[in-house]
């Protein structure tokens, strides 16, 4: 007896059509599974049998062969308990044809527990996505998933709490009560604990911040502990644009692939993820054993990476970032196996000036020597500090801007301001499948940030007096293309090339 269901196995953050094929053959009672599954799906035999058991189904006394096909594709995960369930009960029964039918238009996936509940599994989104792609009706998944999956239009998606459940809807196309239906994007946009105008003073940082919010850029706050580096960097979410409903889509996919949306629908705020300088290359850029899991700059997709005292990293730690910050992507190859993650983020880093952290601060005098502060500035490569755009000096606050009543602007005022500067920039790179002035290539840079003469003269000073490499001039370039967009100016004029140039502090400090 022969019977093959629909399931699905994700790599990357895209899904792969994976069929569960059973056969219940003469001989010894066996379980027997193939298709290069990993030790959690081989596992699957003891859930599988006592969720039966515990549901009702007495266990068959044949020879039951598991074929996950294509069987040369790595299977991970708990996703294949359901479909295997439900294969080995429709041999078994010889279910009718209405619901062979109905098996062959839903794809089914889940974890099963001893007593036959259904608990949740990964990649949930990418998995509805796949099925609408393959043209399949829908999906058959737990229920703590179905209003994850229900994000995807145009399936139709069955959540079931049970073993039985599953079963009923097969055989009767009985619906389980309580059925899920998809979250919307609300149009107000998410209210943080923090606000811009909790910082005082620093008015350049600010603005720096703003102009990176506005354009997508790397910015790497420099200066003494205490002066406000790590308050400007968790704000700036706060200034940031509300995810669109494609964007939610895509951080949710990274998140549900990493097993952290369970239980939750749609992601609505950006991601803004801080790990700490212990982090290892894996933690932080993605992989592992088996299938490889996404790292911290691909769950910060679309959002804030927060690299906090950045020296403190390990240097092979930050030199896996070169790749991801250039191409907005990460690719992690295995010896069987090669998945591509998303990895937008607009990354925030800070830094103290020298080991001591008081070189050049009014407050208090710096201890160390300067082989010590070349030591530590050279724990940064120069190939990671050309891909981060701005440089921005911190310096520590007086007593007499901690004081005063006066603040800045709130986030509501600046937010209004750098989606304003979004929106020209979608509309001049939409041809370009692009979102922001950060992701432009070099034919972008080319066509779309020209000068004017004077901007021009003042560029080509500049880049030979400090030795500019190739990548830091076309930086300069996109930043003065934001500062433009924040003007709503056509062009960029030689002071939107001299703002841009200021926020290259390391740059003119190394040539001093």
């Amino acid at each position: 007896m022969f019977w093959r269901v629909l399931s699905g196995a994700v790599l990357g953050i895209d899904a792969t059509m994976v069929t569960v094929e059973v056969d219940l053959g003469p001989g010894l009672q066996a379980f027997h599974l193939v298709g290069l599954p990993d030790g959690a799906v081989r596992e699957a035999r003891v859930r599988v049998r006592a969720a039966m058991e515990n549901a009702g189904w007495s266990w068959p006394t044949f020879q039951i062969s598991v074929n996950l096909a294509p069987a040369d594709l790595r299977k991970d995960g708990t996703c294949y308990d359901l479909p295997i369930a439900v294969a080995i009960l429709a041999a078994t029964q010889r279910w009718d044809q209405e619901a062979a039918s109905r098996l062959e238009r839903y794809l089914v996936a889940g974890e099963l527990s001893l007593d036959g509940r259904l608990r949740p599994a990964r990649g949930v989104l990418s998995l509805a996505l796949g099925a609408r792609d393959a043209g399949l009706q829908g999906l058959l998944l737990p229920a703590a998933n179905a209003e994850e999956a229900a994000l995807v239009p145009d399936v139709d998606v069955v959540g079931c709490a049970t073993l039985q459940e599953a079963v009923s809807f097969l055989l009767s196309g009985e619906r389980p009560s309580g059925a899920c239906r998809a979250r919307v994007l609300p149009a107000a946009a998410p209210t943080y604990p923090v606000d811009m105008h909790d910082i005082r003073g620093q008015e350049e940082a600010r603005r720096a911040l703003e102009v990176a919010a506005a354009g997508g850029h790397n910015v790497l706050f420099v200066g003494p502990p205490g002066s406000g580096k790590t308050m400007l960097a968790r704000r700036a979410l706060t200034i940031l644009p509300a995810l669109s409903f494609q964007e939610a889509l895509e951080v949710t996919q990274v998140h549900s692939v990493a097993g952290l949306t369970r239980e939750q629908g749609l992601i609505l705020h950006r991601p803004f993820r801080a790990p700490h300088h212990t982090i290892s290359e894996v933690g932080l850029v993605g992989g592992g054993s088996g299938v490889p899991r996404p790292g911290e700059i691909s769950l910060a997709h679309r959002g804030v990476l927060f690299l906090d005292e950045l020296p403190e990293f390990r240097k092979s730690v930050l030199e896996v970032l070169r790749q991801p910050l250039e191409d907005g992507s990460v690719v992690i190859t295995r010896s069987q196996i090669s998945v591509l993650y998303p990895a937008e983020v607009m990354l925030i880093a800070s830094m103290n000036p020298c080991p001591c952290g008081h070189l050049g601060d009014t407050k208090k005098a710096c201890v160390d020597t300067p082989q010590q502060i070349q030591g530590y500035r050279q724990r940064l490569s120069g190939p990671l500090l050309d891909r981060i755009d701005m440089h921005i000096e911190v310096p520590s606050l007086r007593y007499e801007s901690l004081r005063a009543d006066a603040r800045g602007e709130a986030s509501d005022t600046i937010r209004q301001r750098v989606e304003s500067a979004r929106t020209r920039q979608r509309t001049r790179l939409e041809a370009c499948g692009l979102f922001n002035n950060a992701a432009m290539g070099a034919r972008e840079v080319e066509r779309f940030c020209r000068p004017d003469s004077a901007g021009h003269a003042l560029l080509e000073s500049v880049v030979d007096r400090l030795g500019m490499s190739a990548r830091a001039w076309a930086r300069i370039l996109k930043v003065a293309r934001t500062i433009a967009d924040l003007e709503d100016a056509s062009c960029i004029a030689s002071h939107h090339i001299a703002e841009a140039i200021r926020y290259r502090s390391l740059d003119q400090r190394q040539r001093a």
